[in-house]
């Protein structure tokens, strides 16, 4: 598979977050059957924070840090989008991360 391939399959599994839940690059890259590719899907959604249609706010890592921060306009506008969606953050990590957690493979099924 391809760069632009991938990155385009990241790119609509991120668009099927629900608002006000959150995913892991891992769970993406685990449903896409690239279980370790976790650091690509972050490369991945790096260039997703210009494209309005994918919400690349949603997708922080494994311990619910918000680790794409730096890649959006501000550095606090990660966190401004996900508190809008009902999601607590303190210190960059969201609160209750396991309540908000977003399962790919559990949710869309393999």
């Amino acid at each position: 598979m391809d760069k632009e391939s991938f990155f385009k399959d990241v790119y609509e599994v991120a668009k099927l977050i629900p608002q006000g839940r959150v995913t892991s690059y891992g769970a993406i890259a685990a449903y896409l059957g690239v279980r370790r590719s976790a650091r690509v899907v972050g490369w991945a959604m790096n260039g997703a924070v210009t494209q309005h249609d994918v919400p690349a706010h949603r997708v922080v890592n494994r311990a619910g840090v918000l680790t794409g921060k730096h890649h959006f306009k501000t550095p606090t506008r990660m966190q401004e989008l996900l508190e809008a969606e009902g999601i607590s953050v303190i210190e960059d990590q969201i609160v209750a991360f396991e309540k908000h957690f977003w399962d790919p493979m559990k949710e869309l099924g393999l």
